[in-house]
């Protein structure tokens, strides 16, 4: 569902829309989303 909630926000969509569009969601599962794929983009630095 982060994918979904991604492509939502690309195309411009608000967290209100995106809950109209998709009832099932919760704000805080948008939320969550979020954080997950900030995390995914963190660039890490490995010591040699």
């Amino acid at each position: 569902m982060v994918s979904v909630v991604l492509d939502c926000l690309a195309a411009d969509m608000s967290i209100e829309s995106i809950l109209t569009e998709y009832p099932s969601l919760k704000k805080e599962a948008i939320l969550a989303a979020f954080a997950y794929s900030s995390e995914l983009a963190q660039e890490r630095i490995v010591a040699a």
